[in-house]
């Protein structure tokens, strides 16, 4: 498979991959994505999905709302989320894959 060209970001669009980074750089928003992987779910789900508090899991929500990393819908009382970013899934498997390799190869030289 050809690799695409790589063409330089401005310094606009860097700080801008940059502030993205910064809202994926904590385990929760992780956990909280990774647990939305399957598909929608409410905020008291991801709170035992997560095994965060309600507050803490809302707070990060907030974040990866505001960021359109996820979207969020309105049932009654009931808020639901899910990922809003379809460029997200195939991120979080880039860099899962390199750790899993990163991983492995580390374990086999501990392992010689």
């Amino acid at each position: 498979m050809a690799k695409k060209p790589h063409r330089p970001l401005s310094e606009a669009a860097l700080q801008l991959v940059a502030a993205r980074f910064a809202v994926l750089a904590e385990p929760m928003r992780l956990r909280l994505i990774q647990a939305l992987f399957d598909g929608e779910r409410n905020v008291g789900e991801l709170v035992a999905a997560t095994g965060g508090t309600q507050a803490n899991v809302s707070r990060h929500l907030q974040t990866l709302t505001a960021a359109h990393i996820l979207a969020r819908r309105k049932a009654g009382l009931q808020v639901f989320y899910r990922i809003g970013d379809p460029s997200i899934p195939q991120l979080c498997d880039v860099v899962c894959t390199a750790i899993e390799r990163q991983l492995t190869k580390q374990a086999g030289t501990l392992q010689t």
